[in-house]
């Protein structure tokens, strides 16, 4: 099956008779009639406009097109539209420092920047002007200086799809960056659409999206896995679609009583702050018959008060592990039963499972010589697939540093069993000595239930630093005590509000600016070599 790349994409479906239903936690931010609920003509409607607002900006074929601005689902909407003239969406989230926000646009050399006035006057506070960096700038919401208003290109003509060849650039997303700059990762159609939305895009027993679910998720938009999972859900046009732009639990519930997911995938980080909601015995999770978690591994706990939410019989969770650059590499199929045991020195989730038979191989190797170490032996995680992307933005040599012929390097540490599982231990430059932190952070999840967040800092010198965010505020010294008698020794801990705690646009820990931060700069235990 071969996919059509996103441009064309909604016409297609409203061709078709694709009789989705979208609804929306708030309106968009392209539009200005205040909706929440779109039929598929009318998303076509608005792509199609979209793509008329960018070539009345100058935008040609080739170009590159920047979009900073809140989190939404209209970062995929401006992706279809971008490619939709032939030029190529950088989709990048506002929510990463100034200083970074400089650094990718620099790299980038987008030839138009889409963002709003809000996003251009904070930045303005931080002493930088996003729109020195790009040659035109559109902002969607209100006139800013230095920035065309959408008044000014509305009702443009609608330009007919240019597609791009299936090899070139189709659009770019960054990484996380929780170890630093993140990276602007190219990937093409053939990657990104014919090959990793192209295989979710198939109806497979459980795990797919059938016509009558009501499908929701809650993610970072400006991520690669927003474009990918709206090509590959909307083709199997499920009843309806719940688009989450926020993880606040205050601003999410209302939506999902409204419209109860049958299949829901969010960042783990949405999941960890709805738990408390999904406790409750009036939950809105009770029809969710299949969970998916992208992005990062998920905790035991969080696994397991969902799974007990939902009045489904045999309720599914799929734990999802990938990169930018690579698309999903492994699955593992979660049941009750799978997380049953609590408070296990070993928790069950650090198991990833195995790849997808003939899509993706995986390999342990020394991390000094490059040479694989073999099953059952902790090492560097290396990975082949055919959906590995193109390149770095500006950074060729960055990405042939982590080529060892067909082989990418993840960076992160793992080893494969006797039966062929990948059991994850830490990012290389987050490790530590005799033991993991995220098995660590897992492990104080599951035997301190108030823990809201954990987070534990390896560094090079000195024992590894816990910190952690309570639902409180504060932190029973005993009982932490008892949780980690069986650990690898750890220093103190630091007790935070989630506030203070610099998040990346998915939620995950800012680990290197949380250490600069709290050991004044104190070196990683890890090299930092494949960051």
């Amino acid at each position: 099956m071969k996919l059509l790349a996103p441009g064309p994409f909604f016409d297609v479906l409203a061709d078709r008779g694709t009789g989705t239903t979208v609804h929306l936690s708030r309106p968009l931010d392209i539009a200005d009639d205040g909706r929440t609920t779109y039929d598929i003509p009318d998303l076509a409607h608005l792509v199609s406009q979209a793509a008329g607002w960018l070539e009345g900006l100058g935008v040609t074929p080739g170009d590159r097109v920047a979009v900073i601005k809140p989190n939404h689902w209209d970062y995929v909407l401006l992706a279809c539209a971008t490619a939709r003239i032939g030029a190529v969406p950088a989709l990048i989230s506002d929510r990463l420092p100034v200083e970074t926000l400089q650094v990718l646009l620099k790299r980038l050399d987008a030839k138009a920047l889409v963002t709003t006035s809000a996003t251009l006057a904070a930045a303005r506070g931080a002493e930088t002007d996003l729109t020195a960096f790009t040659r035109r700038t559109l902002t969607l919401d209100a006139p800013a200086p230095g920035a065309i208003p959408l008044a000014d290109v509305r009702g443009h003509r609608t330009p007919p799809p240019r597609p791009r060849p299936d090899d070139l650039t189709l659009a770019i997303m960054h990484t996380s960056g929780t170890t630093g700059i993140p990276k602007l990762v190219r990937h093409s159609a053939r990657t990104l659409i014919h090959r990793i939305a192209a295989a979710e895009a198939r109806r497979l027993p459980l795990v797919s999206t059938r016509r009558a679910d009501t499908v929701a998720q809650a993610a970072s938009y400006a991520h690669g896995r927003g474009l990918a999972w709206t090509i590959s859900v909307f083709w199997l046009a499920p009843r309806a679609a719940v688009i989450l732009d926020a993880y606040d639990a205050r601003l999410a519930e209302p939506v999902l009583r409204a419209h109860p997911p049958t299949v829901l995938e969010a960042a783990p980080s949405a999941f960890v702050r709805w738990q408390p909601l999904a406790a409750a015995p009036d939950n809105p999770f009770h029809d969710v018959r299949l969970y998916i978690n992208a992005f990062d591994a998920v905790h035991p706990p969080t696994v397991r008060t969902f799974l007990t939410a939902t009045r489904r019989r045999l309720p599914l969770w799929v734990q999802v592990w990938g990169q930018s650059e690579t698309g999903p590499l492994t699955f593992r199929c979660l049941t009750r039963r799978s997380v049953r045991a609590t408070g296990e020195r070993h928790p069950t989730t650090r198991d990833l499972g195995r790849t997808v038979p003939g899509r993706a191989g995986l390999r342990v190797v020394d991390p000094t010589t490059l040479q694989p170490v073999g099953r059952g032996r902790p090492g560097l995680v290396q990975a082949r697939t055919r959906t590995l992307c193109a390149g770095y933005v500006s950074e060729p040599e960055r990405m042939r540093a982590k080529l060892s012929g067909p082989w990418f390097t993840t960076g992160d540490l793992g080893l494969i069993t006797h039966s062929g599982r990948l059991l994850l231990l830490d990012r290389e430059v987050d490790t530590i000595p005799d033991g993991s932190c995220v098995e660590t952070e897992d492990v104080i999840h599951d035997r301190l239930p108030e823990v809201v967040e954990a987070v534990v800092l390896g560094r090079a010198s000195g024992l590894p630093q816990p910190v952690l965010v309570t639902r409180d505020g504060t932190l029973d010294l005993g009982a932490w005590k008892q949780a980690v008698t069986d650990l690898p020794p750890l220093g103190e801990p630091t007790v935070l509000s989630l506030d203070q705690l610099p998040l990346t646009a998915t939620g995950k820990v800012r680990r290197q600016e949380l250490r600069d931060r709290l050991l004044d700069g104190a070196p990683p235990y890890g090299t930092g070599r494949w960051t």
